[in-house]
């Protein structure tokens, strides 16, 4: 399992997404949210087509919706809430260490 570094939590406001390039086990990148003070990791790829989610929306439910497709993510799970996009966006575990923000690949 490699570990990355993302940020410090405190450089990622709430309501905000960040893309880290990571190039790990055919994962060019993931992107990573900070949803009501908690952070979640998923690929930054749509699972439907070649958009970057961390240039999604944030919805109040808990979801992140594709910017081209408007297919919408579960922050949690990855599981898609509506069409176009019938596959799950592969989640990752985060972790917070000394104010450090990390995701595990």
């Amino acid at each position: 399992m490699n570990k990355i570094f993302v940020c410090q939590i405190e450089d990622l406001d709430e309501g905000e997404a960040l893309k880290v390039d990571c190039n790990v086990d055919g994962i060019n990148a993931i992107a990573v949210f900070n949803f009501n003070g908690e952070f979640f990791a998923m690929n930054d790829k749509c699972s439907h087509g070649n958009a970057s989610m961390s240039e999604g929306y944030l919805e109040d439910d808990g979801t992140v919706e594709c910017p081209l497709h408007a297919s919408r993510f579960c922050l949690k799970t990855g599981v898609p809430q509506c069409v176009p996009a019938t596959d799950a966006i592969r989640t990752f575990p985060v972790s917070i260490e000394n104010g450090s923000l990390y995701v595990e690949l």
